[in-house]
C-alpha cells in the first residue's frame, strides 16, 4: 500500500470517527499520532542508541533504552512544535478576549432593552416586529458572535411576544434563527479570525472585505421579512394599539440612547480601531473586552456570578478552539507528508475545472460538510485542504474566505442538522414544533444563496472596502 493511500484511508477513518460521534480534537490528535508514528517509523534513528549498547549493559539498560526508543520517533517532536505554535500564534490571542466581551454582553440586559426600543421605534413598518427581532439578533449576533446564545436570549425574549402579537410560528422562527447565525459573518468575526489563523490572511483586509457581504444579506433578510409581511399580511399583523403604546419622540431618542447606541458605539469603535488601522485585531479585542464589562457596570448587570461564568465559558471556548488547531495542524502535516494533499489536487486539477465550477464544488462540499460539523471544524481542517488549490485556479483566499463565511450561514440553518433550529427548539413553547421551524428557515436559506451568486456576479461587493482602505 503506498502512502498517498494510507492518507486517504487516514481521511476516510477520521470522517467515520466523526459520524460515529467521538470528539473532534481528540480524534484529530489521535489520528495525526497514529497515522504519523506509522509515517515518521524509522528503526534505524529510533533504537540507535539500543544498538548501541555493547554485551556488558544490563538487562534494566536494555528494557529502557528500548523503550526509550520506541517514543523516539519524529511525530511526538512534531505534536509539540504544533502545540507552541498554535500557542504562540498572535492572532488567536483574540479569540478569547472577543468572546469574553460576547458573554459579558450577553449578561448585561441589553438585549431586552434593545429589542423592545427598536420594536417601539419600527411599528409603522410593515412586520415591525420581526424587523426589530432581526435587527436586535444582527446587532447582538455581531457583538458576540456565539450562535447557540443568540439564538437561545432571542429565543426567550423575541419569540413570545411575536406569537402573542400573532405572528406565524414558522416565520417568528425564521427570523430568530437566520438572525441569530450572523455574527459568524459580520465583523469583529470570531470565524474570521480563526480562518485567518488557518490560512495567514490579513484578519484586517478580512474583516473589511466581510462587512458589506454581511450587510447585503441582513439587507436581503429585511427586503423578504418586509416583502412577505405586506404580501402576507396574516404572517405578520400589524401591532394593535394596546400591544404597542404610544411614546413622546424624546423619550423615545432618549430610549434609543440608552439601549441601541451603547452597543452600537462598542461594535462600531472595535470594528473602526481594526479597520483604519488605529489598533491590532487583539488590541481593539481588549478594547471591546472592556467596553463591555463597562456597559455590564453602566447596566448595573455585572455580579460575581455572572463574571465568573463569562470566564469560565470563554476559557472553555478557547481551549477548545487552540486544541482542534493542535490536532488539525498535526494531522494535516501527517496527511500532507503521506502525499494525500498532493493526491486530492492531482485529481481536482484533472477535472479541468474553471475556477467558476472549482468555486461552485467546493460550497457545495463545505455545505455538506456542515449538516454535521460544527464552523469551526470545517474551518481548521477542511479549508487548509483546498486552500493549495486556489493558486492553481487563481483564486484569492480573501474572497474564498467570505464565501465560506457566508456558506456556513447555512449550515446552522439546512436541515435535518440546523442547529440553530434545535436552540430555538430547545426554548421555544411546545406548540411551535421543529417542522415549522424548518419551513420558517427555508426563504432565509435563498436569501443566503442569492448573496453568494451575488458575490460571484459583482465580485466588488467583497473588494470594495479593502481596496478603498488598504489599496
Amino acid at each position: 500500500m503506498t502512502d498517498p493511500e494510507v492518507a486517504l484511508i487516514q481521511l476516510g477513518l477520521f470522517i467515520v470517527f466523526v459520524f460515529l460521534g467521538f470528539p473532534i480534537a481528540f480524534t484529530l490528535m489521535a489520528m495525526g499520532l497514529g497515522f504519523g508514528y506509522f509515517a515518521y517509523f524509522d528503526a534505524g534513528r529510533m533504537w540507535r542508541a539500543f544498538d548501541r549498547l555493547d554485551e556488558t549493559a544490563g538487562m534494566w539498560t536494555r528494557i529502557t533504552s528500548w523503550i526509550e526508543g520506541l517514543f523516539n520517533n519524529r511525530i511526538f517532536d512534531l505534536f509539540v512544535n504544533q502545540t507552541y505554535t498554535v500557542m504562540s500564534n498572535e492572532v488567536l490571542t483574540a479569540v478569547p478576549l472577543f468572546l469574553f466581551m460576547g458573554y459579558v454582553v450577553e449578561r448585561a440586559n441589553i438585549v431586552d432593552r434593545l429589542f423592545s426600543t427598536l420594536n417601539i421605534a419600527s411599528k409603522k413598518i410593515p412586520g415591525s416586529m420581526g424587523v426589530a427581532a432581526l435587527i436586535t439578533c444582527a446587532l447582538f449576533a455581531t457583538a458576540t458572535g456565539i450562535v447557540g446564545a443568540v439564538v437561545t436570549l432571542m429565543g426567550l425574549l423575541a419569540l413570545p411576544a411575536m406569537l402573542r402579537a400573532r405572528y406565524d410560528p414558522a416565520f417568528a422562527s425564521g427570523i430568530i434563527c437566520a438572525g441569530g447565525t450572523l455574527g459568524i459573518l459580520i465583523p469583529p468575526s470570531i470565524m474570521l479570525i480563526v480562518y485567518a489563523a488557518a490560512t495567514n490572511v490579513s484578519i484586517v483586509r478580512l474583516y473589511a472585505g466581510a462587512l458589506l457581504p454581511g450587510l447585503t444579506l441582513v439587507g436581503l433578510y429585511l427586503v423578504y421579512v418586509v416583502g412577505r409581511s405586506i404580501l402576507q399580511p396574516s404572517a405578520a399583523p400589524r401591532p394593535r394599539a394596546d400591544e404597542i403604546p404610544d411614546m413622546p419622540f424624546g423619550r423615545l431618542l432618549l430610549q434609543i440612547a440608552t439601549s441601541f447606541l451603547p452597543l452600537a458605539v462598542l461594535i462600531a469603535s472595535v470594528l473602526g480601531s481594526i479597520l483604519f488601522g488605529l489598533a491590532t485585531p487583539t488590541e481593539a479585542a481588549s478594547v471591546g473586552a472592556l467596553g463591555g464589562l463597562a456597559l455590564a457596570v453602566i447596566y448595573r448587570a455585572l455580579n460575581w456570578q455572572r463574571l465568573r461564568e463569562s470566564v469560565y465559558l470563554t476559557v472553555r471556548t478557547t481551549a477548545m478552539v487552540c486544541w482542534l488547531f493542535v490536532g488539525s495542524y498535526t494531522f494535516s502535516a501527517v496527511f500532507s507528508y503521506l502525499g494525500g494533499e498532493q493526491l486530492i489536487g492531482q485529481f481536482v486539477e484533472g477535472l479541468n475545472l474553471t475556477p467558476v465550477q472549482f468555486l461552485i464544488l467546493a460550497q457545495i462540499i463545505i455545505f455538506l460538510l456542515g449538516w454535521p460539523l460544527e464552523w469551526s471544524e470545517i474551518i481548521i481542517i477542511f479549508v487548509p485542504i483546498f486552500l493549495p488549490l486556489l493558486a492553481y485556479f487563481q483564486i484569492d483566499p480573501l474572497f474564498f474566505g467570505i464565501l465560506v463565511a457566508l456558506n456556513l450561514q447555512t449550515s446552522f440553518l439546512t436541515p435535518p442538522m440546523a442547529m440553530s433550529a434545535y436552540y430555538l427548539k430547545g426554548i421555544a413553547p411546545p406548540e411551535v414544533r421543529l417542522t415549522q421551524i424548518f419551513r420558517g428557515v427555508m426563504p432565509f436559506l435563498v436569501c443566503v444563496l442569492i448573496s453568494m451568486v451575488l458575490m460571484y456576479v459583482f465580485p466588488q461587493i467583497v473588494y470594495f472596502l479593502p481596496e478603498l482602505v488598504y489599496g
